[in-house]
C-alpha cells in the first residue's frame, strides 16, 4: 500500500496529484476551543487549533487517543450537545460561520456541504433498514425528487464505490454486507449529495490490510472525481502516507506540528512526531527488533501539566536551557526558513537532532 523512506522503516507519502494553489478554500478553522464542563472540572478537549483546507486537498489529523482529533472534527459537524459543551473560535465552512450556529444550520449543511464517515459502519447504518433506502433517504432529505429517482441514485452510488451487484445489494440489510462492503456503503452514503468536505474518522481501523488499501484507493479516486476536501482522522501513519497532502499532529488537545505529508513524515520537527514514527514497525528490521514506544501516557485533559504538555514523556527536554519546558508553553510557530511548516517546541535546532539522533534509529 505504501513505500518506505529511503533507508528507514517509516512510511513515505504516496504520489499524489499536484495541488491547485488557486483552489477555493472550503474550510478555515481558527483558534478552535472545545471544552466539556464536568463534576470533576473543565475538560479542555481542544485548545486553539487552526488550519485551512482547500478543495481537492486531504488533511490527515494524527495523534494518540484523547488528542482531540475527533472532538475537533465533530465540532465542524455540530455533533456536540450545546448544553454540555463550550465551543469558541471560528469554523468557516464554505464561507459560513458555524461556531454559535443553530442546529437548523447544521441539519442543512450535513450531507450537502459536509459529511462524516465513522470508524464502525455497523453502528452508523440502521440495522433494520435496507442499505439502498438509507442512502436514498439522505438524498431525498436535500432534493425534491421522487422516491424512484432517489432509489436509482442510491444504486448508482453503490456501484460507484465498488459494491458488486448494486441493484441486489441495495435491497439487503447491513448485516448481509462484509466489513469492507459496509464501509463502501458508508462512503456512498457520505457522498450521495456531493459534499464539499468529507470527514473520515478512522475509516479503515477495523479492516484488514488488503481491504484497507482498497478503501484508501477508492477515496483517492472519488476525491479526484468529486473534488471534495477530505479530513482523515487516524493514528496510522501508513494511512497518512497513502492519502494525505498535509498533516496536522495533535497532542493533549493542541496542534504540535503541521506541514505537507512529505515534510512531516520525512523530516519532522517535533519530538512527539518523532515518537510516533519510532513506534512504527520497520519492514526491513531483523526479527525480534524492539519497538520504541513513547513512554508514559497522555496527560489528563482535566489537569494539563504546566509548560509543554509533552515534557513528562519527552526525551529531549533536557536540551532546552533552564526550566522553559516545565514553565512555559511553547508557541505554535513557523519553522524558520520553511513557509507553511509549524511546530510547538522549545528546541533550537530540532532538524539537527532528528537527522543525527532520531533518523538513524528508524533504519
Amino acid at each position: 500500500m505504501t513505500s518506505t523512506l529511503a533507508g528507514s522503516g517509516s512510511p513515505a507519502p504516496a504520489r499524489r496529484p499536484p495541488l491547485d494553489p488557486n483552489a477555493p478554500v472550503i474550510l478555515t478553522v481558527e483558534d478552535l476551543k472545545v471544552q466539556f464542563p464536568t463534576e470533576d472540572g473543565l475538560v479542555n478537549a481542544v485548545s486553539g487549533v487552526s488550519y485551512e483546507l482547500r478543495a481537492g486537498q486531504t488533511l490527515a489529523i494524527v495523534g494518540e487517543s484523547g488528542s482531540g482529533k475527533s472532538v475537533s472534527s465533530m465540532a465542524i459537524m455540530g455533533l456536540h450537545d450545546p448544553k454540555r459543551s463550550r465551543i469558541s473560535g471560528s469554523i468557516l465552512l464554505d464561507g459560513q460561520e458555524l461556531v454559535g450556529a443553530p442546529q437548523k444550520t447544521f441539519q442543512r449543511i450535513r450531507s450537502t456541504t459536509a459529511a462524516m464517515i465513522f470508524q464502525d459502519p455497523q453502528s452508523s447504518l440502521h440495522p433494520l433498514k435496507k442499505v439502498g433506502p438509507q442512502i436514498a433517504e439522505a438524498y431525498l432529505a436535500h432534493h425534491k425528487v421522487s422516491k424512484q429517482v432517489a432509489a436509482k441514485r442510491a444504486v448508482e452510488m453503490l456501484d460507484r464505490v465498488g459494491v458488486p451487484n448494486p441493484d441486489r445489494r441495495a435491497k439487503q440489510y447491513p448485516f448481509e454486507f462484509s466489513g469492507g462492503m459496509r464501509q463502501r456503503a458508508m462512503i456512498a452514503l457520505g457522498l450521495v449529495n456531493d459534499p464539499k468536505l468529507l470527514i473520515a474518522d478512522e475509516p479503515t481501523t477495523a479492516l484488514d490490510v488488503t481491504v484497507q488499501a482498497q478503501i484508501l484507493d477508492l477515496m483517492n479516486d472519488l476525491q479526484r472525481e468529486f473534488g471534495s476536501a477530505i479530513i482523515m482522522i487516524t493514528h496510522d501513519l501508513a494511512v497518512v502516507a497513502e492519502i494525505a497532502d498535509f498533516v496536522l499532529v495533535m497532542y493533549a488537545g493542541r496542534s504540535v506540528e503541521h506541514g505537507t505529508a512529505q515534510e512531516v513524515l520525512a523530516n519532522p520537527r517535533n519530538p512527539y512526531t518523532w515518537g510516533l514514527l519510532s513506534s512504527v514497525p520497520s519492514l526491513t528490521a531483523d526479527v525480534g527488533t524492539e519497538l520504541h514506544p513513547i513512554p508514559g501516557n497522555p496527560p489528563s485533559l482535566l489537569n494539563l501539566p504546566e509548560g509543554c504538555s509533552f515534557r513528562p514523556r519527552c526525551g529531549f527536554s533536557d536540551r532546552v536551557p533552564g526550566d522553559r519546558c516545565a514553565a512555559e508553553l511553547p508557541e505554535f510557530r513557523q519553522v524558520p526558513g520553511e513557509p507553511g511548516r509549524m511546530t510547538r517546541c522549545h528546541l533550537e535546532d530540532p532538524a539537527a537532532i532528528f537527522a543525527d539522533e532520531v533518523a538513524p534509529t528508524l533504519e
